[in-house]
C-alpha cells in the first residue's frame, strides 16, 4: 500500500481523504470543524480520529504522506489594479481567480487617495499591480506604484504590468515586499496569466500560510500546496483533459455552491461558433473560474433573494413571498441551521431547494458568455462577450446544498440554457457528476503528485446522472 493523506483546511470544515495510490483507490473521508482561531491542529486531529474509526486497523495514517490545501481564515484575499477595465484590469482579475484567490476589489485607471484608504481597510494578502501593454502606457502604473508606496499596511505587491517601466515601479516601491513577473497582457487582447498564477502560488506557499497561522500544522503535513479553489481548478482540468494513460471527459463545467459564495469553473475554449459572430474583448482562458461573493446558501442568502427576486423563489419553493422573505432572514442569521434537523422549520427544505436552484442559475449565467445582436447591410450579426458554453456536455456539482438534495437534477436544470434568455451562452444539455464525498479538492492536490491515480478515483467516485 502507498498511502497518501489529503487535507483541505476549509473556512468551516477541515476535510481529510485517505488514498491508496498503488491500488488507485479511495479508502475513506472524514471532516471536523476548522479551528484556525485557536490551533488548526485541533480540527485536523479530530478529523483524523474520525477517519481512523472507519479505516481498517492495518491502515497506518502516521506513515502516510500528507498534502494540504486551504481556504481557512478568509482564503487568499487579493486586490488588483489595471488600466482599462475590460483589458489589463480584467486580465489581472482572471489571473487572480485562476490562482485560487478571492478577489475583493478590482481598481481601474489611476488610484486616488480614497482608493488608498479602501485598500488599507480591505487588508489584502497580495496586491496585483498591472497596467499597460509592453511598450505602451506607463503613466498609470507608475502613478499607482507611487500611491501604493504610501500604504501603511504591509502586504506583498506582485508587479505584472508594462515591462518598459518595471524598474521604475520597483524604485517607487522601495522598502516594500515586491515580486516582479511577466506582464499579464503583453500585447493588446493577449492574455499571459500563467506566470502570474505561478508567482501567486509561490507567495501563498512562503508568506500567506504563516500569516494565517497555518504553519501550526506544518509538522503534521508534508506541505500546504495551494489555495483550495486552485486545487478544485486542478481537479477539473485533469478531469477534462485526462492523462497520457486515461481519457478525460472533454469540455466541462463545475459549480461549487457554498454558504457564502458560489464558484463556477469552465474547461473549454468557448470560441464563437458561427461565421456571423465576432468576439469582443479578451479571449478568455481555457481554464476559467469565477466567484460570486454575493451568492451563497447561508451568509449570502440575501444576495440570492436580491438576484432572483422574491416571486421566483416563491415559485420554486411553493412558499408564499412573505414566507420566503421571513425564512431567508432566518437562515442568514442562523447560518448553521440545516433542513431536517430536530426542531427546525419544515419549510426550510423547500426554501433550500429554491435558494440552490436560483444560486446555480445566477452564478452560471454570470460565468457564461452572451451574445448581442446587431444589424449590418448583409443582415443580422452577433457580438460575443465571454465564453460560448452551449455545447459543453458535462457538469460537475459540489457543495452541501446540492449534493445532499434529492432534487439535484432539478437544481441543475435551472443552470442550463433557456429560451427565456436566448442570448445567454450557457450549456444546453449536460450529464451531471455529483461529488457526494467532497473529494474534488483532494483530487486536485493528488493531481500534482499522481494524476493517473487522481483521475481514476474521480471517474470511480463521482456519481453519474445522464442528461
Amino acid at each position: 500500500m502507498s498511502l497518501v493523506l489529503l487535507i483541505d483546511f476549509g473556512s468551516t470544515y477541515t476535510k481529510v481523504t485517505a488514498v491508496d495510490k498503488e491500488a488507485k483507490a479511495l479508502l475513506g473521508t472524514a471532516a471536523a470543524y476548522t479551528t484556525v482561531a485557536t490551533d488548526i491542529n485541533e480540527g485536523l486531529e479530530k478529523a483524523l480520529a474520525d477517519l481512523r474509526k472507519i479505516l481498517p486497523a492495518a491502515v497506518d495514517l502516521e506513515s502516510a504522506q500528507r498534502f494540504a490545501c486551504s481556504s481557512a481564515a478568509g482564503g487568499l484575499r487579493m486586490v488588483t489594479s489595471g488600466l482599462v477595465p475590460s483589458l489589463t484590469a480584467e486580465a489581472a482579475r482572471l489571473a487572480s481567480l485562476g490562482a485560487g484567490a478571492k478577489v475583493v476589489k478590482v481598481f481601474s485607471y489611476e488610484l486616488t487617495e480614497d482608493d488608498l484608504e479602501e485598500i488599507e481597510s480591505l487588508k489584502p494578502d497580495i496586491f496585483l499591480l498591472t497596467g499597460g501593454t509592453d511598450g505602451g502606457n506607463k503613466a498609470c502604473i507608475l502613478h499607482n506604484a507611487a500611491i501604493l508606496s504610501q500604504c501603511q499596511s504591509e502586504f506583498p505587491i506582485l508587479l505584472a504590468g508594462n515591462r518598459s517601466c518595471a524598474k521604475e515601479c520597483e524604485a517607487l516601491l522601495a522598502g516594500r515586499e515586491v515580486y516582479r513577473c511577466e506582464n499579464v497582457m503583453p500585447k493588446m487582447n493577449q492574455l499571459n496569466i500563467e506566470p502570474v498564477q505561478n508567482k501567486i502560488r509561490e507567495i501563498f506557499l512562503h508568506k500567506i500560510i504563516q500569516a494565517k497561522g497555518l504553519s501550526k500544522a506544518k509538522e503534521l503535513i508534508s506541505g500546504i500546496l495551494m489555495p483550495t479553489p486552485a486545487a478544485l481548478m486542478a481537479a477539473m482540468e485533469l478531469l477534462a483533459k485526462g492523462t497520457a494513460c486515461q481519457k478525460g471527459l472533454g469540455d466541462l463545467m463545475a459549480v461549487d455552491l457554498g454558504g457564502a459564495t458560489t464558484d463556477v469553473y469552465s474547461m473549454a475554449r468557448g470560441l464563437p461558433q458561427g461565421e456571423d459572430t465576432v468576439m469582443k474583448g479578451l479571449q478568455e482562458p481555457y481554464a476559467k473560474r469565477t466567484v460570486e461573493g454575493d451568492i451563497g446558501m447561508r451568509y449570502s442568502a440575501g444576495g440570492i433573494l436580491a438576484a432572483a427576486g422574491t416571486d421566483k423563489l416563491a415559485a420554486l419553493s411553493g412558499l408564499t413571498p412573505c414566507e420566503v422573505e421571513e425564512l431567508v432572514e432566518y437562515v442568514t442569521s442562523h447560518t448553521d441551521v440545516l433542513p431536517g434537523s430536530p426542531g427546525t422549520d419544515a419549510r426550510l427544505a423547500a426554501l433550500d431547494f429554491a435558494l440552490a436552484a436560483a444560486a446555480v442559475e445566477t452564478a452560471m449565467t454570470r460565468h457564461a458568455g452572451s451574445l448581442e445582436q446587431i444589424y449590418t447591410p448583409t443582415g443580422p450579426s452577433y457580438i460575443q462577450t465571454g465564453k460560448d458554453l452551449r455545447e459543453v456536455g458535462q457538469l460537475v456539482v459540489t457543495g452541501g446544498a446540492i449534493i445532499h438534495n434529492h432534487n439535484t437534477a432539478a437544481i441543475v436544470k435551472q443552470a442550463l440554457y433557456s429560451q427565456d434568455c436566448p442570448f445567454s451562452l450557457k450549456p444546453r444539455k449536460v450529464n451531471i457528476f455529483i461529488d457526494r464525498r467532497y473529494i474534488l479538492a483532494a483530487m486536485g492536490l493528488l493531481a500534482d503528485k499522481d494524476p493517473d491515480c487522481a483521475l481514476a478515483i474521480m471517474r470511480e467516485e463521482l456519481e453519474f446522472h445522464g442528461a
